[in-house]
C-alpha cells in the first residue's frame, strides 16, 4: 500500500458491522494456512540479505529468485508472458539532489524571499530523466482542491492558465472539511475520498494542464499520513520508461511552511480552504514565484512482475487472480540505532507470504474450475507501477479475469473478531467476505475512515479501472476487534503498526502474531477458492464508478 498513515478517531471504537448482531469470539479450526511458514516467509524476506527489496537492485534479483524457486517447489506454473515467470516492467528511477529551493514576492512592494528546506519545509521529487532540475522565477497559483468533475458540476480552474507555473493544491477533496450545511458537504460523497482527493490525481491534472511543478499542502487528516512517511523515498522516485506528459517536480509543502508561505503573499490559508469548498472558487495567483536548482540522478531499469498458475480443468480461460507486491523500501538514512534497511515485513512481504500459503493450499486440494493466477508486483510502492503495466498489457484479458483479491498489509495484533472491508458497496465480493468471515464465527466491518481513499491506493486498483471486481484485504483501514481487548487493543496495534509504516522497524520480529494474520488468509483463500469452483461472476453495484466498464465487456 502507498502512504496512509490513519489517524483514527475515538468513533473507530463503536463502527457498526455491515450486518447481524455481535459476532461470537472466533472459534478454533484447523486452517490450511500455516501461521510459521507465513513467519518464517516473512522473516526471510524482511532480512538484511534482501535490502528491502527496491525495484532494480540487487534485492529485487534476489527477491524474484527466491520467489520462483518457491512456486516451483509449491507445484505452480510459470504464468508470464510466452511461458515465463515474470513480466517485464521498464522502469525509469530518479534521485534528487540538493540544491537551491527559494519561494520569493514578485507583487508589487513585496520582495520577501523564503528559503525552502528540502524534508523540513517542502519535499520534492521528479520522474523526469533529466541531469538537473531548473524551475526560474515560475509563479505559484493555488488551484483550491485542483478538481475537475463535470459529473459534479465542478471545476476548480475555471479555465486559469497554468503553462509554465507552479499548482499549488490542497489534499483531498472539496467536501472533506465541510460542514454540515455548507452546500459542498456530501457533493463527492461525504467523507468517502473519491479519486479526486488523490495525489496522483492532482500530480496529473497539473502535468495536463501544462503546469511545470505541483505541489500540495500537507495536513496529516487530509493525507492520511504524517509528514515522516511523505519524505520516506528521500528525494527517490521511480516511473514507467516513457510515460508522457510528466511535471518537471511534484511534491508537498509542509503545513507551516504552506501556513507562512500564504502569508507572505499576504493571504490566510484556513480562509482560503474555506473558499475552495465553494463551486465558486477561481485560482489565486500568489504573487510568488518558485525557484528552484536542484541536480538529478537517473538511470533505466528493467524489474519484473513475478506471475504464476494453476490450470482450471473445466474454464481454463477464466482467470480468478491473486495479488501482492515483492517490493519495499530498500535503503535509507540510518535510524536512531543505525539500521537503513526498510524491510516492509508487513508491507508487503506478508502479503506475499500469504499468497504462497494461497497458492499451498489450491495445490493440496482439488484442481479448480477455473485458472488460478498469483500476481507478485512490483514498484507498488512507486505508484502502482507494477500492476498499472500489467493492466496496460495484460497476460489475462480483464473481460477474461473472474476477480482480484489482493494482500497488502495484513493483522498482526491477535485473533479478531472482524475483518476490515476497504472500498464498501462497490461489488458484491463483499457478501462473499461476509460469507466467509461467518464460516469464522466472525463479521466485517467497513473502514474507519473511508475518506483516506485506501481503495485507490493498493494494486488492485489498476484492475479495477479496467472493469475487474477486486478485494482488498489492508489491515490499518481500521482498529481490529481483537478477541483480547477488543477494539481499544486493536487501535492500540495499529497505532504501534503505523509509527513503522514505511521505517527501519516494519522488521520480523517473535512478537508478531501470525495466526490472526493467517485467520485473514484463509479467508482470501476461500473467496477465491467457491469463485474458483463456481461459474459465478461477482458485480460491481450499481453505483459504483466501474460498473460501467465492466458492462461494456457483457459481465
Amino acid at each position: 500500500m502507498t502512504r496512509p498513515l490513519l489517524t483514527l478517531c475515538v468513533l473507530a471504537l463503536s463502527l457498526l458491522p455491515i450486518a447481524g448482531a455481535a459476532a461470537k469470539p472466533p472459534r478454533a479450526e484447523a486452517p490450511a494456512i500455516s501461521p510459521q511458514r507465513l513467519s518464517d516467509d516473512v522473516r526471510t524476506l524482511a532480512s538484511d540479505g534482501f535490502a528491502g527489496r527496491a525495484p532494480g537492485t540487487a534485492g529485487e534479483d534476489k527477491t524474484i529468485d527466491w520467489l520462483v524457486g518457491r512456486l516451483k517447489a509449491i507445484g505452480l506454473k510459470p504464468g508470464g508472458p510466452d511461458g515465463t515467470w515474470t513480466q517485464p516492467v521498464p522502469l525509469v528511477r530518479t534521485q534528487l539532489g540538493s540544491g537551491t529551493i527559494t519561494a520569493a514576492g514578485t507583487a508589487a512592494g513585496t520582495g520577501q524571499s523564503l528559503t525552502l528546506t528540502q524534508k523540513r519545509d517542502i519535499y520534492l521529487s521528479t520522474v523526469r530523466a533529466a541531469d538537473q532540475v531548473r524551475i526560474a522565477s515560475s509563479s505559484l497559483v493555488f488551484v483550491g482542491y485542483g478538481v475537475t468533475a463535470p459529473e459534479r458540476g465542478w471545476d476548480d480552474f475555471k479555465d486559469a492558465d497554468l503553462k509554465g507555473k507552479v499548482a499549488v493544491f490542497l489534499i483531498n477533496d472539496p467536501d472533506f472539511e465541510a460542514k454540515a450545511g455548507e452546500p459542498v458537504a456530501g457533493r463527492f460523497g461525504g467523507r468517502r475520498m473519491t479519486y479526486y482527493g488523490r495525489w496522483t490525481y492532482k500530480f496529473e491534472e497539473a502535468a495536463r494542464r501544462g503546469a511545470i511543478a505541483a505541489l500540495i499542502v500537507h495536513d496529516t487528516p487530509g493525507a492520511g499520513y504524517g509528514w515522516s512517511t511523505v519524505t520516506a523515498p528521500g528525494g527517490e522516485n521511480y516511473d514507467v520508461a516513457g510515460a508522457p506528459n510528466r511535471v518537471a517536480l511534484q511534491g508537498w509543502l509542509e503545513g507551516d511552511a504552506a501556513n507562512r508561505l500564504f502569508a507572505a503573499a499576504g493571504l490566510d490559508l484556513a480562509a482560503q480552504r474555506v473558499k475552495a469548498r465553494s463551486a465558486e472558487f477561481r485560482p489565486v495567483e500568489l504573487g510568488i514565484a518558485l525557484s528552484a536548482d536542484l541536480p538529478v540522478t537517473h538511470e533505466a531499469l528493467m524489474s519484473r512482475n513475478v506471475l504464476a498458475r494453476i490450470d482450471g480443468k473445466k474454464r481454463a480461460s477464466e482467470v480468478v487472480m491473486f495479488g501482492a507486491h515483492w517490493d519495499a523500501y530498500g535503503q535509507g538514512a540510518p535510524d536512531a540505532q543505525g539500521r537503513t534497511v526498510r524491510p516492509g515485513a508487513n508491507d508487503d512481504a506478508l502479503g506475499v507470504a500469504g499468497m504462497l500459503e494461497v497458492a499451498r493450499a489450491f495445490k493440496r486440494g482439488k484442481a479448480p474450475d477455473r485458472s488460478v493466477v498469483f500476481a507478485f508486483w512490483t514498484a507498488e510502492e512507486r505508484g502502482l507501477l507494477g500492476s498499472e503495466t500489467y493492466a496496460t498489457r495484460p497476460v489475462y484479458r480483464a473481460v477474461d479475469t473472474v476477480a482480484n483479491i489482493t494482500l497488502d498489509i495484513l493483522q498482526t495484533g491477535g485473533p479478531a473478531r472482524d475483518v476490515m472491508l476497504v472500498g464498501q458497496g462497490q461489488n458484491s465480493l463483499e457478501d462473499d467476505l461476509a460469507a466467509a468471515a461467518a464460516r469464522q464465527g466472525r463479521r466485517v466491518t467497513p473502514e474507519a475512515l473511508p475518506e483516506r481513499g485506501l481503495f485507490y491506493r493498493a494494486d488492485h486498483f489498476p484492475l479495477a479501472k479496467r472493469g475487474v471486481p477486486t478485494l482488498l484485504f489492508m489491515a490499518i483501514s481500521g482498529a481490529p476487534d481483537l478477541a483480547k481487548g477488543g477494539r481499544t487493543a486493536g487501535q492500540a496495534w495499529l497505532d504501534g503498526y503505523m509509527r513503522c509504516y514505511h521505517q527501519t522497524c516494519d522488521a520480523w520480529s517473535e512478537a508478531l502474531d501470525f495466526g490472526s494474520a493467517a485467520q485473514d488468509v484463509t479467508l482470501a483463500y476461500r473467496v477465491g477458492r467457491d469463485l474458483a469452483t463456481s461459474t459465478r461472476w461477482p458485480q460491481w453495484r450499481q453505483d459504483s464508478e466501474f460498473r460501467q466498464t465492466r458492462a461494456k465487456d457483457g459481465r
